[in-house]
């Protein structure tokens, strides 16, 4: 937006205080910058524990608010002003472990799968993927032989996975976020996790600096992801975005390739910028009223909003982690090292399985 000179003829500032990820601190900020700064227009910052305390401040004031890869915030309030940029569509808790479990039910004969054990962190985004999950795995017919939340304090993964391998389980489904992942994987690898199919809905190995981290430690991994540069999802706009992105990014120590957060950040703006222009109005009401009724072209496809502000139609992929051979981002730039399995139209090639034929 400021590169097409702001909005309504008007410059855009960018005013936001840092939540340090505490979502005691979000009705605060954002009290603050409707009522102190009088922002004109609000968005979320990213992830569903900061979006979901954030909502009702909103809606006490009435403001139409973009939310950034929230899980079904909405749902308690069903705010008609609100609209999700996550692609998970109108069964928001389901569909992103949907991919998963079509993967089980496809290999359940030829690997024999019947039991399944869950580990969950006990946070809000984590419960209500898990809440999916046990609706997708009652539909797989599958017997749950462990069922567990951890707090989202725990350092040491350890003794959840000796815990789930106690149980003989042939599928492991974990919903975790980014710090969580990365110990539960170490552990993962230290006690030689044996399942046939691994690992659901974990956040956090779709960032470059996750997967760097790991490396050759995320092979074998099936989990979502939201968008990856695969020939079949190369939206119009999207990597000449990214190559502005990333020629920037280096410099100012984010996520040098960008794939999993930043086109969604720019098509959030894009969204409400083009809302505000067309609407010709900062009227809140206007606002919300043309999001609602209106498709979007934007750098990651076409949007368009349903239900609770969800998207009309999910778009996710589930993704396998293969032959990734270091820790350098070239592993992963492109897309390598991260395998489309599903939906069929974006799919490039076929898990790899058991599980437990990784190398630990």
């Amino acid at each position: 937006m400021p590169k097409k000179g702001g909005l309504l003829g008007r410059p855009v500032k960018l005013d936001y205080y840092d939540d340090q990820t505490n979502p005691s601190l979000v009705p605060g900020i954002y009290t603050k910058l409707l009522d102190v700064d009088k922002v004109d227009l609000v968005i979320s910052a990213y992830g569903t524990n900061v979006t979901a305390p954030a909502l009702p401040v909103v809606i006490q004031h009435n403001m139409t608010f973009m939310g950034l890869f929230a899980m079904d915030v909405n749902e308690e309030f069903h705010y008609p002003k609100y609209f999700s940029m996550l692609p998970v569509g109108p069964d928001p808790r389901a569909a992103i472990s949907e991919g998963f479990f079509e993967i089980v039910k496809v290999n359940r004969d030829k690997l024999g799968l019947k039991t399944i054990a869950l580990a969950v962190d006990d946070g809000e985004a984590t419960r209500n993927t898990a809440d999916g999950a046990r609706v997708n795995i009652k539909k797989a017919g599958l017997n749950v032989v462990y069922d567990k939340t951890y707090p989202p304090t725990t350092t040491d993964f350890t003794p959840i996975i000796r815990a789930i391998q106690a149980t003989n389980a042939d599928i492991v489904y974990i919903a975790s976020y980014p710090p969580d992942s990365v110990g539960l994987i170490r552990a993962m690898h230290e006690i030689g996790l044996n399942t046939k199919v691994c690992c659901g809905t974990m956040t956090g190995p779709q960032s470059t600096s996750i997967k760097t981290s790991l490396g050759p430690l995320l092979n074998g991994i099936i989990t979502f992801d939201f968008w990856l540069p695969a020939p079949t999802l190369r939206f119009p706009g999207v990597m000449e975005f990214l190559e502005r992105y990333q020629a920037q990014a280096g410099s100012k120590g984010v996520d040098p390739l960008g794939y999993y957060l930043a086109p969604w950040a720019y098509a959030d703006l894009q969204v409400l910028g083009e809302a505000v222009e067309q609407s010709k109005s900062l009227d809140q009401d206007k606002i919300a009223d043309y999001i609602r009724s209106h498709t979007f072209k934007t750098v990651i496809g076409d949007v368009e909003f349903g239900e609770k502000g969800e998207w009309k139609k999910a778009r996710l992929m589930t993704v396998q982690f293969q032959n990734i051979a270091g820790t350098s981002v070239d592993n992963f730039r492109d897309g390598k090292g991260e395998v489309v399995l599903w939906p069929d139209a974006y799919k490039v090639g076929e898990p790899i399985l058991p599980y437990s034929s990784v190398k630990h």
